[in-house]
């Protein structure tokens, strides 16, 4: 099984993160979108590979975009 950063996350986390995300974007509804899209989008393309299968896309979106966020050397390179 991989191991990865986000598979030990727990609710209080993630509710933190997301409150976390959206108020860094300007707007609320966008962000949500683009969350919605990428969980939708990771969800098809990653069917082959074996994931964690306790967190669900649209946490896994969420925990990514608050780190490309608040971390933005991770996306410069």
């Amino acid at each position: 099984m991989i191991q990865n950063k986000y598979s030990h996350t727990n609710t209080k986390e993630i509710i933190y993160k997301t409150e976390e995300l959206l108020e860094a974007s300007k707007n609320r509804y966008k962000i949500t979108v683009q969350i919605a899209n990428r969980a939708k989008r990771r969800k098809y393309e990653d069917i082959d590979i074996v994931d964690d299968p306790m967190i669900k896309p649209i946490i896994r979106a969420i925990l990514e975009m608050v780190d490309e966020i608040t971390q933005p050397e991770i996306i410069s390179d």
